[in-house]
């Protein structure tokens, strides 16, 4: 009997415990998490995420001093996740492989620019040492900052499937340093160049004639009086200052992320980063096929730094007559050289 008691005892104390924790659940804030229904209508996330898309983030709270790791989903950050996987290749692709095209259309129609009248076996100085040097200073640092900025953006398609998880991953490591420490380099080049020939690449009426004629590279005639530098590379000048203003402060933001002050205003410097490195790459490429392939006798002046009188008078006469009035000779530095 007092077993029998005890039991009876235990189940009614059972009983009232069962009811007093049902009460307690169905009434506490927590209560919620019981009845959540994944499936329901309510807590889709697709809904969820869309009726919050004119905010900038779902927020939590937090007891740390840093704010920003209250954040919890930024239904910006998809937008900027498919502008980084779909619509940047796009804009990459038509900009880098549509002036390829055009410049070997380019090629193919016009030919090779060609000194008209020939060598002369006499050269003058374009450029000094010291301007070839900032000049090779910073394309350098802009190829290989090209080259594994590129690699952010192609590599997983072009790159991975040749060489294996392995070495990409191998090669991406060392490209990402070379990218972050080359970028010190290339923006000193940029201000030294913005430094040394901002005087000879302010736009006037000369170049508006220059534009005007095509710069004589459509056709085989008289190509238009010029200074030191045509109008054609006072715009490569003007897209290389620009370009790479915009791409040093962009890329200063990318290197120390905790400046933009908020994850919205650092994306909105990745996008920056990332237009302008397409565009200018481009442009970049229609550079080089001038400086070298496109016109006969121009690499010489960032060779050598000196470059045939007649290759000088046929695309700057305005600037050979310049030198010769300084110098108060035929040509300044004018030497007698092996014709090519």
């Amino acid at each position: 009997m007092p077993g029998s008691i005890s039991i009876l005892r235990f189940a009614a104390f059972k009983s009232l415990f069962a009811a007093f924790a049902l009460l307690f659940v169905l009434t506490h804030p927590a209560a919620a998490q019981i009845s959540f229904k994944p499936t329901a209508e309510a807590v889709q996330e697709d809904k969820l995420l869309n009726a919050l898309k004119e905010g900038d983030k779902i927020s939590g709270r937090v007891s740390i001093p840093d704010g920003n790791a209250a954040n919890l989903i930024q239904p910006a950050g998809r937008d900027w996740r498919d502008f980084q996987r779909s619509k940047l290749p796009w804009i990459g692709g038509i900009a880098i492989l549509g002036m390829l095209v055009l410049l070997a259309i380019f090629l193919m129609v016009r030919g090779r620019i060609r000194v008209q009248q020939g060598f002369s076996g006499r050269t003058i100085l374009r450029f000094n040492s010291f301007e070839r040097f900032v000049h090779w200073l910073t394309a350098s640092c802009f190829i290989v900052l090209a080259l594994s900025g590129l690699n952010v953006s192609f590599g997983r398609t072009l790159i991975l499937p040749l060489f294996g998880p392995d070495a990409f991953a191998a090669m991406s490591a060392w490209a990402k340093l070379a990218h972050n420490y080359l970028a010190f380099p290339f923006m000193l080049g940029v201000l030294i160049m913005f430094l040394i020939w901002i005087k000879n690449n302010i736009p006037g009426k000369l170049d508006l004639e220059w534009i005007k004629q095509g710069g004589g590279l459509l056709s085989n005639g008289k190509h238009p009086p010029a200074r030191r530098f045509n109008a054609g590379q006072k715009g490569i000048f003007w897209i290389v200052i620009i370009g790479g203003a915009l791409m040093s402060v962009s890329g200063w933001f990318l290197l120390f992320p905790y400046l933009p002050g908020n994850v919205t205003a650092l994306q909105f410097w990745t996008v920056i980063h990332a237009i302008i490195a397409m565009l200018f790459i481009a442009a970049m490429l229609a550079h080089i096929y001038i400086g070298s392939i496109g016109m006969e006798g121009a690499f010489d002046a960032m060779g050598s730094g000196e470059v045939d009188v007649n290759w000088a008078r046929e695309h700057h006469a305005l600037w050979v007559e310049e030198q010769q009035g300084k110098a108060n000779a035929p040509a300044d530095r004018v030497r007698a050289v092996p014709a090519e």
